[in-house]
């Protein structure tokens, strides 16, 4: 779908700027056109978000951010809703991955989403108490909350031999809290259904009235393992609003730091879903020894070990030394060598393959269905990547191939992060000398608007918004990859034993803090 074919179904409606397409439409034809565009015009749903615009009148704002694969644009239809009743028709009776997003703007905003299927509590648990929307701009960030007692009914099944297994909040690990509520005949898993939010952090309503810089160390620690991305992600954004160019050589650097966080990632991973999960613990032995050298990759040359505060509004830091620039070299093609050597070894163990293979299957359908992103989506046949769909930073001018699977089950996930070491190997060998001896940075002039940003981290996509008024956030909304794909394991568990639970998850690799925002 162009801009001209959306303007000719839309006249007069459909404003452009840049990378962005905007449709302002009545809230009683909200639904129906999201349902339209994503039903049969070829668009699928990114995003849906809320603002309070009550100081200008105007009551609520509904955001929904759909995208394709044919043009590498972003269309977000919006409507208003009235201040004191704000309803609408759910859109989750006809787009499932909007299921989540609505229950999230019933808990912050007291949006009521009509007719969803599912009218529980996502965020709030049972000591909230009703009618609290944290993310109306009338309540204050230190409002000290009543103890209240609200019933969460978990999903039970009945029936002779069907048992209830609660597994967390609190964990036998280093792991945030989440609660896992299995119903199984025996081990097999008939239904799998979570709670999480146990650590939500607020981070919305903090980011309220900071400028952008004074936000970003805030974004960076989302979730830690991906702050570059997340960083980025957001400087990406207040730079869209600001009209920024930011210099060849920093957008090239930027790309290399991400990639250089997806290697150090995809080894734990794969370190960890072969060792901690099915016991070939060499694998979890030599790699995470792997990935330590190159945490201290990132300590020498970032000053910390999470590649955080080097990239910032207008470009990054600083440009890295000769001395840098080797060292990252070679660690870096050590680090893939070796893990491809213990992967080669790993993959001749039948017993591992065994118990990779048809485990925790993500069926193309759920996962389109779910609105799935990252290595889930692409190892089930959803070949999805902000780097090619939606090029950004450097990626336009960074040799690419697309990691992909069909069979959906762990071991594809597992297959498609090892293939990928390679190619961000080769994206960083490449990345390194381009555009050198240019600038690296640039002043951000910081003007009032609105814009998203998208960026593919190594857990899937981030998407980003920011609403800039009088010089500082008025909104901001950062949504992890984990919110969209935490629902997955109630579609990949079933059907499963107990003790293949973990690999399911571990495939999946999903932030609690990213999620719980």
């Amino acid at each position: 779908m162009t801009y001209d074919e959306l303007t000719k179904i839309f006249p007069g409606l459909v404003k452009s700027h840049k990378d962005q397409w905007h449709l302002v439409i009545d809230h009683n034809d909200f639904t129906a056109t999201a349902v339209k565009c994503v039903k049969e015009m070829g668009f699928s749903l990114s995003l849906l978000y809320a603002t309070d615009d009550s100081a200008s009148q105007k009551g609520f704002g509904i955001h929904a951010v759909l995208s394709q694969s044919a043009e590498p644009a972003w269309f977000t239809i919006s409507t208003q809703l009235n201040d004191e009743h704000p309803t609408y028709q759910s859109l989750t009776t006809q787009i499932m991955a909007s299921h989540w997003y609505e229950r999230y703007l019933m808990d912050m905003f007291g949006i009521e989403a009509m007719n969803h299927p599912d009218g529980r509590r996502l965020v709030h648990h049972e000591n909230i108490p009703e009618k609290t929307y944290p993310l109306r701009k009338e309540f204050k960030w230190d409002t000290k909350l009543a103890h209240a007692n609200v019933a969460y009914p978990m999903h039970h099944v009945e029936g002779e031999g069907i048992y209830e297994i609660p597994v967390g909040p609190i964990h036998a690990g280093i792991i945030e809290p989440g609660h896992f509520r299995f119903n199984v005949a025996g081990e097999r898993i008939i239904t799998l259904e979570g709670k999480l939010f146990f650590t939500h952090k607020g981070v919305e309503k903090l980011l309220e009235g900071k400028t952008p810089s004074e936000a970003l160390p805030f974004i960076e620690r989302l979730s830690g393992d991906m702050a570059a991305s997340h960083a980025l992600a957001f400087c990406q954004a207040v730079e869209k609003i600001c009209s920024t160019d930011v210099p060849l050589r920093a957008q090239m650097i930027r790309s290399l730091v991400c990639e250089l966080e997806r290697i150090t990632m995809h080894i734990h991973d794969l370190a960890n879903i072969a060792g901690m999960g099915t016991g070939y613990t060499v694998m979890a032995a030599q790699g995470f020894r792997i990935k330590e050298r190159l945490m201290r990759l990132s300590q020498t040359i970032f000053g910390n070990r999470f590649w955080r505060g080097f990239i910032i509004p207008g470009g990054v830091l600083r440009e890295f030394t000769s001395e840098e620039r080797l060292l990252m070299k070679e660690t870096t093609q050590e680090a893939v060598r070796e893990m491809l050597s213990l992967i080669k070894m790993a993959m001749l163990s039948d017993g591992l393959r065994e118990r990779l293979e048809t485990t925790g299957i993500l069926q193309k359908e759920a996962a389109v269905a779910y609105g799935a992103v990252g290595l889930p989506a692409r190892a089930s046949g959803v070949n999805k990547d902000v780097r090619t769909d939606h090029p950004y930073a450097g990626y336009g001018q960074l040799p690419f191939t697309q990691i992909s699977a069909t069979d959906g089950d762990v071991y594809a996930r597992y297959r498609c992060r090892f293939e990928e070491l390679d190619v961000s190997l080769e994206m960083i060998l490449a990345a390194l000398d381009k555009h050198q001896n240019t600038k690296i940075q640039t002043d951000v002039l910081v003007k009032d608007g609105n814009a998203l940003s998208a960026v593919e981290s190594w857990r899937g996509e981030i998407m980003t918004v920011v609403h800039l008024k009088d010089g500082v956030i008025d909104r901001c909304m950062p949504r992890d990859p984990s919110f969209c794909n935490w629902a997955l394991f109630g579609e990949i568990g079933p059907g499963n034993i107990v003790p293949d639970f973990p690999l399911c998850n571990k495939s999946l690799n999903l932030s609690y803090s990213g999620n719980d925002l």
